[in-house]
């Protein structure tokens, strides 16, 4: 009886296809055990995703761990000759902590690695085979390539130092211009540097239009280089089924430490997040071996069983869905996207619809809590959305931050009784309802809290002995002074900030850029 694949959910039919494509082109199955020596996670912390970690005692009292990474045990126990490059493909599942629920999950991946003497053609095989993977799919999709060498590079021709660098790659990363020009100043970079860092953010498109507008901006030999590998890379996939799927983006960069070469991103219509990623880790592979190389990417079936779940629109018109906050911010929001063409014929203040839409400007409007934008858009529910910086912060939404409208100013602050006096001998006690940015306030000091949350009335906290001093947001301080409370630090200007899911992003770029951009003409920002 003949196998029908219809039958099988997504990740069930990809995963059959994509080991058959696997093996096809020379890889060998590599099968782990499910459980490795949690020494080699403690070693090697600084290649991972997340240092947390599931341990527990064996039976000899060995301390083990429950695998949080594949790659990892590869590089370590993978058998290549010397002066060969060995090629393995795995279905392993990973333990990883979830940000959303705050405990582990089993994440299922495919993937394939190249380790040794991993040349050009290695290299193009590996990329074009990631190509092959998403396109097994049946989906649209999308590639991004990047290279970390370009970034770095330009890190060196500006002068950023290295305690600056991490959020300048955060801010690269997350297309956050307005934060960008700020990390650049308090890192002391010149006007030109700053203005070479945000002319990254231009630096995206089809391969051949991105790299004639980048090579002039190659300020050394570093950046040179990675845009030649990136041309011998796209000139060797040129003929490739699923080559008009590439896209170059150089501002897509990651974690410096590991990747020191070309960044993989992939990306499947109606999923909200990167279901392939990968790149070049010379840097893990030299641990094991000196003087290897190595490149492969994971495929993150999990996602695969949601495309069932799409819904798509009945005239193939492109629509983009935004969340809105409720409130006197979504009321400006609201007028201020009105203003550049965006309304709607019916007002949403004068009915209890919670979505409300206008097919002709491509718009639909979901009226949400404040609190709860960033996580539309970044779980994919909602495309864009408009939502203050203490929100966004607090919640750690993986979003594009793309334009400071400068609505809705206020600020982040350290607030107490006006003869307060700090104790440095004990814990301070902080009531807020922004828990994670006032740890990270604190945590920035080296200073120990106890932390009390709270849902309303903060200022009520130190006036009955509750605690010490509150974060919060201040506007006037009206409320504060008529407390007998005053402002102790300001720490985070606020505003309401326009976001983007990051695959939203790539599938209605156009239509998200032309709204950008009048955004950004009405608010000159």
């Amino acid at each position: 009886m003949e196998l029908d694949l219809n039958i099988l959910k997504p990740q069930e039919r990809v995963s059959l296809q994509l080991r058959l494509l696997y093996e096809r082109a020379g890889f060998s199955k590599y099968h782990m055990g499910r459980f490795e020596e949690y020494g080699l996670y403690q070693e090697n912390r600084r290649f991972l995703s997340s240092e947390q970690v599931i341990t527990f005692t064996d039976l000899d009292g060995r301390l083990l761990a429950l695998k949080p990474d594949v790659t990892l045990s590869i590089a370590k126990n993978a058998q290549v000759e010397s002066g060969g490059c060995g090629r393995y493909y795995y279905m392993e599942n990973v333990y990883r902590p979830s940000q959303e629920s705050h405990t582990f999950r089993e994440i299922s991946q495919m993937g394939l690695e190249c380790i040794g003497a991993v040349d050009d053609g290695a290299t193009a095989q590996a990329v074009s085979l990631a190509l092959r993977s998403l396109a097994l799919t049946e989906r649209d999709f999308l590639l991004e390539i990047s290279h970390m060498g370009f970034v770095t590079g330009l890190f060196d021709a500006v002068g950023a130092g290295e305690a600056a660098r991490p959020k300048l790659l955060t801010c690269i990363r997350d297309k956050n211009r307005h934060e960008l020009q700020k990390a650049a100043a308090a890192a002391g970079l010149s006007r030109q540097g700053t203005d070479a860092l945000c002319r990254l953010g231009e630096l995206a498109g089809p391969w051949e239009q991105v790299l004639a507008a980048a090579e002039p901006l190659a300020l050394n030999a570093a950046m040179g280089d990675a845009l030649t590998e990136l041309r011998t890379l796209c000139e060797a996939l040129e003929g490739t089924d699923g080559t008009a799927n590439v896209k170059l983006d150089l501002p897509l960069v990651n974690d410096m430490e590991y990747y020191n070469g070309l960044v993989l991103q992939g990306y499947l219509a109606g999923l909200p997040r990167a279901v392939l990623r990968g790149g070049r880790y010379d840097p893990l592979a030299e641990q094991f071996r000196p003087g290897a190389r190595a490149i492969g990417f994971a495929l993150y079936l999990d996602e695969l069983d949601r495309l069932a779940d799409v819904p798509a629109e009945t005239d193939g018109k492109v629509m983009l869905n935004v969340a809105l906050p409720k409130g006197r911010l979504g009321d400006k929001v609201y007028d201020l996207l009105a203003g550049v063409g965006y309304g709607c014929p019916e007002n949403y203040n004068d009915t209890r619809k919670l979505v409300v839409e206008n097919r002709e400007a491509g718009i639909r409007y979901f009226l949400v809590k404040p609190s709860d934008v960033a996580i539309y858009v970044e779980h994919g529910a909602a495309d864009i959305g408009i939502v203050g910086r203490d929100i966004l912060a607090e919640s750690g939404a993986d979003v594009y931050e793309l334009l400071d409208t400068g609505l809705g100013k206020c600020r982040m602050c350290v607030a107490g009784p006006k003869d307060f006096a700090e104790d440095q001998s004990r814990a301070l006690r902080v009531a807020t309802k922004f828990v994670n940015i006032a740890k990270a306030y604190y945590a920035a000091q080296g200073r120990d809290i106890d932390i009390i949350k709270l849902g309303g009335s903060i200022e009520l906290a130190p006036i009955l002995g509750l605690s010490d001093v509150i974060v919060d947001i201040v506007e006037t301080g009206t409320t504060l002074k008529e407390n007998d409370l005053k402002v102790l630090t300001e720490f985070m200007p606020i505003s309401a900030r326009f976001i983007a899911n990051r695959a939203s992003y790539q599938f209605k770029h156009r239509e998200i850029g032309t709204l950008l951009k009048k955004l950004t003409e009405v608010t000159d920002q």
